[in-house]
């Protein structure tokens, strides 16, 4: 009897063109082969671009993070899953985009910060799977990712977009070791939202998860950010317990039924249902 989770669904998705079945392979990776890491990684995605000045302070200025981080939390996280779940063609997904843009509009940001944050998207996931991960994702599961958020990207208005991994790559380690600095305002917006994250844990546990999602940034984001270094001891338990994890993940039975991000226990400033076109916060 074999032990351990089947490869049938990658070989199955290498089949596939990434240039043309871009959705429908990111719904497969995202919702059944790796929700988990995909929900972690966009999140430290979003994290990781409060240490860019005019971002952080930008949020930091709008009060969001500091007096609604929850909502604020829920609606990016509701409207990423319209336009990935439902398709950027359907009617929720341009919602969706709408929404996103709407809110985008009320203030005066760059394109490279736009870029920027969409690189984040591309990039972190990819290299988030490849360290934690229950296997290494294949060369069309990137090249899907890839084709999937220049989609996005365009109908966000975006202009000048990469077009393979490696350059959005290139791009976010450019921009960051450029324009990463320590910023009182956006330390406000990154302390906001590890308080939100530990809410999202038993009580005795968040002192451990504040301390564990510290230990696994990395060190150039941490320090524009202006938390301590971890003692090595911290980053190896840490770093380890994720290694660990994508092991423990890898002899499971492969999973049945998609997880959604609508549907977790943390999303909750919508008890009675949403609209997605009334996702958002306007200025």
């Amino acid at each position: 009897m074999r032990i351990g989770r089947s490869h049938r669904r990658l070989h199955d998705l290498e089949r596939l063109d990434p240039a043309t079945d871009y959705e429908h392979i990111g719904r497969v990776v995202g919702t059944l082969e790796f929700p988990w890491d995909l929900q972690q990684a966009l999140s430290f995605a979003l994290f990781r671009t409060y240490a860019v000045p005019t971002i952080g302070g930008l949020l930091y200025d709008t009060g969001e993070f500091e007096h609604r981080a929850q909502k604020r939390h829920d609606d990016t996280v509701l409207i990423l899953d319209a336009v990935a779940v439902d398709g950027l063609e359907s009617d929720d997904g341009r919602a969706a985009v709408r929404a996103m843009n709407r809110m985008h509009g009320h203030y005066d940001i760059s394109n490279d910060d736009m870029r920027y944050v969409l690189s984040t998207f591309v990039v972190t996931p990819i290299r988030w799977i490849a360290a934690y991960g229950w296997r290494r994702q294949s060369r069309v599961e990137v090249d899907a990712a890839v084709h999937y958020y220049v989609r996005l990207g365009r109908l966000m208005g975006i202009r000048d977009l990469p077009e393979t991994y490696e350059a959005f790559a290139d791009l976010m380690d450019a921009y960051e070791r450029e324009h990463f600095r320590p910023d009182r305002r956006t330390r406000v917006v990154a302390d906001s939202t590890l308080d939100l994250l530990t809410t999202f844990y038993p009580r005795p546990m968040r002192r451990v998860i504040r301390g564990f999602s510290i230990a696994i940034l990395d060190p150039h984001l941490r320090e524009a950010l202006g938390y301590p270094a971890p003692s090595r001891l911290a980053r190896g338990a840490s770093v380890g317990a994720l290694k660990l994890r994508g092991r423990v993940v890898s002899l499971l039975p492969a999973r049945r039924r998609p997880q959604y991000a609508r549907d977790l226990k943390r999303i909750r400033s919508y008890p009675g249902g949403y609209l997605v076109e009334q996702l958002g916060t306007f200025a």
